[in-house]
């Protein structure tokens, strides 16, 4: 084999992996991001003035959040649930076990994606490992029918 043929197989390769490597790149930005989740809840990254997270733009109208289950809102890090009619908690949507974001939340149980942990919607309490620390808790106002945070 020939140093020029050698160095373009060498090339073809590289090519190759790095092909492979902004696929993946791809593959995994499109997996981010607000979308509806079939299991009752969505995640919410409103665009918000002055954000939530200090307590000034309201996080959403109490009628957005659904009874057994519940919405995280990515930008603020934090997962509102409505457990039992007009009873609205607030958790960091941050789960206990590696950090990754909670998603779904249906039938009073908020999972992470990541392992399969699972929590209480009422108290933030695990229900399913591999996490064993609750959600921390997160303060909400609740207000002529919008939930802000504290």
């Amino acid at each position: 084999m020939s140093a020029s043929h050698e160095s373009q197989v060498h090339l073809g390769r590289r090519a190759v992996v790095a092909a492979g490597a902004t696929g993946l790149v791809v593959a995994l930005t499109a997996c981010g991001g607000g979308s509806k989740d079939s299991g009752g809840s969505d995640t919410v990254e409103p665009a918000g003035e002055g954000g939530g997270a200090n307590g000034g733009a309201p996080l959403a109208a109490t009628v957005d959040i659904p009874e057994g289950g519940g919405v995280v809102f990515a930008d603020q890090g934090v997962v509102v649930t409505q457990p039992q009619a007009g009873e609205f908690k607030a958790f960091s949507s941050e789960c206990t076990h590696q950090g990754c974001a909670v998603k779904g939340i249906a039938d009073g149980v908020i999972t992470c994606p990541c392992h399969n942990s699972t929590f209480d919607a009422a108290t933030g309490e695990v229900t399913g490992g591999p996490a064993t620390r609750p959600l921390p808790e997160k303060q909400i106002r609740v207000e002529d029918g919008s939930i802000t945070l504290a």
